[in-house]
């Protein structure tokens, strides 16, 4: 069971000013949320958490944010000039790519962030993007292979794409130190939705155990870790939320031990949390518009996986609600489907609901983190509206529904709408 923080009556009357489908946000569950997670980590004094903008890139959100002390974690451009346009530069922008271009490394140095490298070789390219000079501050992320576990969504470490081997690791910051770089921090992340406490503490471990070990063999000191995001939630009805308060005593403990105890003075912890801050308290609003039944029962919705991809990409599970059936109603297994011409085009396949009618509202839940973002216009299908549901019950929106003018919009051809 899965609750709604709006009723049936209250969502019908915000679809008759914005027609489904729509994404909606909960502002209050938004805020609470990262609260926790900042006091969780509130021992260390130097904690800031930089906020995934893939997860959810919209300045609306990204300004409550940045209200609770969070920065920005970007990886493209328009990350970069998003997390401008709310205040975010400097300290409070961690830039993490990949197969960068040197345009993405100038507009980062330009607003001061933290540039976090990928591959060794990107020391040399920086640098030559930069006219010759490296910023006094870098960052490295590690791959650290077998030595640590996958899942699914980014996979096993010795097979993904990013990220420096340890032997790299060592050359790169004996580089940076001759080059006259003067601040140092490392970073890794090997998972993505993870919902188990101690994974997370055991990645942190690893980061404390290699800070003391290079800062020994390179002769330099870390300013900070950033252990990444990764941090899961729960899906499901029967899972359970990542118990951040145990994350935090358990990285306290390691930091203790494996840091401090080493003889590595005292360091800033950083994470780059996205799913975890918005994705509960995010929901894609739609109408079923057909019943159909063949070999199977389907359930035709308005919203298609242009509007949330998950469930055709990984074959992830998104609770459904149909708001306002009877906990006694009758129920039926449906495919719960969109109208790409793709067969996969599906939120869920073989859901047992309460028995829909063509109008009927229903609600997706955890849609707030890698949602309306990763959406696209296949098919020629509009993204649709983002909608804030403020503290005190009213609406606003915070991103417009597409038109078709903004899809041809980059087309010249006579005729078209613009």
């Amino acid at each position: 069971m899965k609750n709604l923080p709006f009723t049936r009556e209250q969502l019908e009357a915000i679809a008759a000013r914005w027609p489904t489908p729509f994404h909606i946000y909960d502002e209050a569950a938004i805020v609470a949320n990262a609260r926790r997670l900042k006091a969780a980590f509130s021992w260390n004094k130097g904690f800031h958490e930089y906020f995934a903008v893939k997860a959810a890139p919209n300045p609306h959100l990204m300004t409550l944010l940045r209200k609770e002390g969070f920065g920005s974690d970007c990886s493209s451009m328009a990350e970069l000039v998003l997390a401008e346009a709310v205040g975010n530069v400097g300290e409070d922008v961690m830039f993490t790519s990949n197969d960068t271009p040197a345009a993405e490394f100038q507009k980062a140095a330009a607003i001061g962030a933290i540039i976090n490298l990928d591959d060794i070789t990107h020391l040399d390219f920086l640098e030559q993007a930069l006219d010759g000079h490296l910023p006094d501050r870098l960052c490295c992320r590690w791959n650290p292979g077998p030595l640590k576990g996958g899942n699914a969504i980014i996979g096993k470490p010795e097979e993904a794409k990013y990220g420096f081997t340890k032997p790299q690791l060592f050359e790169a910051y004996r580089r940076m130190k001759e080059k006259g770089v003067k601040r140092f921090g490392l970073h890794t992340m090997v998972a993505s939705n993870e919902l188990d406490p101690q994974y997370i503490i055991d990645t942190a471990t690893l980061l404390f155990d290699l800070v003391v070990e290079i800062s020994r063999d390179v002769g330099i000191t870390f300013e900070f870790i950033n252990i990444g995001g990764g941090i899961g939630i729960p899906y499901r009805p029967d899972q359970q939320a990542m118990d951040l308060e145990r994350v935090g005593k358990g990285i306290e403990a390691a930091y203790q031990t494996h840091l401090l105890a080493q003889g590595h003075p005292d360091l800033r912890l950083y994470t780059e949390c996205g799913r975890c801050i918005t994705g509960p308290y995010g929901y894609l609003v739609s109408r079923v518009l057909h019943i159909k039944d063949t070999y199977r029962k389907y359930a035709g919705l308005d919203a298609c996986m242009a509007n949330l991809m998950r469930p055709a990409l990984y074959g992830a599970y998104h609770h459904i609600t149909v708001p306002g059936a009877a906990p006694d109603a009758p129920r039926a297994v449906y495919d719960v489907t969109g109208s790409l011409c793709e067969n996969n085009d599906k939120f869920a396949i073989q859901r047992e609901l309460p028995v829909l009618h063509p109008g009927d509202l229903v609600v997706i839940h955890d849609a707030g983190a890698h949602g309306h973002a990763m959406g696209f216009q296949y098919n020629g299908k509009l993204r649709s509206a983002e909608l804030l549901l403020k503290p005190d019950g009213s609406v606003v929106q915070i991103r417009r529904a597409e038109t078709l003018a903004d899809y041809f919009a980059t087309l010249d051809f006579p005729g078209l709408p613009k």
